[in-house]
């Protein structure tokens, strides 16, 4: 039973700062790259981040490069994607995704970046 649990996400300022965790189980979380997607009203899902399975590589999508940073605690099963400088158009649910012989989905975590 691959289970993944976003939290961290909540109302920030432009210019603020969060940080994202997603706790995995179900399945050895070591062995699996980890992604982080966001879905805003009226938008197609988008990649933000990842992550290889040491945190030895990362990549982000061009519009949060610099300002975010995805990382991995493989002693906790949990990675995170902190979030710096955000913006309006940063507002959106939050999910994390891993490939386990299938795509599975955490139920996400609203971000809601306003003044």
């Amino acid at each position: 039973q691959v289970q993944l649990v976003e939290s961290g996400g909540g109302l920030v300022q432009p210019g603020g700062s969060l940080r994202l965790s997603c706790a995995a189980s179900g399945f050895t979380f070591s062995s699996y790259p980890m992604s982080w997607y966001r879905q805003a009203p009226g938008k197609e899902r988008e990649l933000v981040a990842f992550i290889t399975t040491t945190g030895g590589t990362t990549n982000y999508d061009d519009s949060v490069k610099g300002r975010f940073t995805i990382s991995r605690d493989n002693a906790k099963n949990t990675v995170y994607l902190q979030m710096n400088r955000l913006k309006p158009e940063d507002t959106a649910v939050y999910h994390c995704k891993v490939w386990v012989r299938r795509d599975y989905w955490g139920q996400g975590t609203q971000v809601t970046v306003s003044s």
